[in-house]
């Protein structure tokens, strides 16, 4: 077993993984699946952003286009609109933000970073989507989170089906790992795709065997908050999910999840705190 990469360097700025680190998200979009995270306009953008970091966020991840299950496709220039245009303003008035772009399109990536300011890529296709991602990942050597997801966005919940569901994703992510690897890549965090052409069950198989995941030596983010493995489990609307949310993030951090990517980054913050303080009693 590889030992776990312990930093990443996100622009210049070495983010100790050591703490599990809470990733904020902001969703320039008007039908991401939770409202909650919805936001379009300038002011609210940067009041969303200004108060996620107040709250402890350590990274702010941008997206523009949503993919919850059945999301219609938008095109790239839409994209792009949406995107830039939160990165710049953010990184302009809250320059200390860390920010990662959610984009699984390569050429919506290499703007946001080379034109915009973004840090981090957060592909939730691993490459998939576009075959000139990992070649851009490549080229900008910054932090590149490559999720897991079975099929695309609008079918992916389709009758998805495993032989085993860690190890078929582990086998997955091992050629894309070698592949980074090989080409100078540093800073890779692997994301197993909570939800993300799953079954209610394997997510729950996930966060129980999410320690099998150390093998790869690289740092895990999961992204469980307000997930249907919630709503439907309890019965419930992704708006009442947020007590749920925070038990799973617990366990997640109890089986060496090291990023939660959430949409409540208070409550994120207190359990990062709390099971800290357990660890260390």
């Amino acid at each position: 077993m590889l030992e776990k990469s312990k930093y990443i360097n996100a622009g210049g700025r070495l983010i100790d993984l050591e703490i599990p680190r809470v990733m904020g998200i902001l969703n320039i979009t008007p039908d991401s699946f939770y409202k909650g995270s919805r936001v379009t306009t300038e002011k609210d953008i940067l009041a969303a952003a200004s108060k996620m970091m107040d709250e402890g966020a350590d990274i702010l991840d941008i997206g523009g286009y949503s993919t919850r299950p059945g999301a219609d496709e938008i095109p790239s220039e839409e994209e792009g609109n949406r995107v830039f245009k939160a990165v710049r303003l953010i990184s302009r008035e809250l320059p200390e933000a860390i920010i990662a772009v959610d984009t699984f399109r390569s050429d919506i990536a290499s703007e946001a970073v080379l034109g915009c300011g973004a840090h981090i890529i957060n592909d939730i296709s691993g490459g998939e989507a576009d075959s000139r991602m990992l070649s851009v990942v490549e080229k900008l050597n910054v932090p590149y989170i490559m999720q897991h997801m079975k099929g695309k966005p609008r079918t992916m919940q389709d009758n998805p089906v495993y032989d085993d569901v860690v190890a078929d994703i582990l086998k997955w992510f091992s050629g894309k790992i070698l592949r980074l690897r090989s080409a100078g890549v540093k800073d890779i965090i692997v994301d197993p795709g909570f939800g993300f052409g799953k079954t209610v069950e394997h997510n729950f198989t996930l966060l129980r065997r999410l320690g099998e995941f150390s093998v790869t030596g690289l740092p895990l983010l999961v992204g469980l908050s307000r997930k249907s493995m919630i709503s439907k489990t309890l019965e419930i609307s992704a708006d009442e999910a947020l007590n749920g949310t925070t038990i799973l993030n617990t366990i997640a951090l109890a089986n060496g999840a090291d990023i939660l990517r959430v949409h409540d980054v208070k409550e994120a913050v207190q359990a990062v705190k709390l099971h800290l303080k357990t660890k260390k009693a």
